[in-house]
């Protein structure tokens, strides 16, 4: 398992390859994204019984 000291010391090492300003930027973005994802499947749960309730065009038939 890692402990707190690991944990404190990979952070400090983060910061100091990235710096602050760039790891808030992975941050948002990684919050956007999340939000994206979150989004698309909310929608595409919709998709489906819209899709099921839908009546199959006809315009095929002579």
């Amino acid at each position: 398992m890692i402990g707190m000291r690991e944990l404190i010391i990979i952070l400090v090492i983060v910061l100091l390859v990235f710096g602050t300003k760039r790891l808030a930027n992975i941050g948002s973005d990684l919050g956007g994204a999340i939000k994206g994802f979150k989004k698309g499947m909310k929608d595409d749960d919709a998709k489906p019984e819209s899709l099921d309730q839908k009546k199959p065009d006809n315009d095929n038939q002579a």
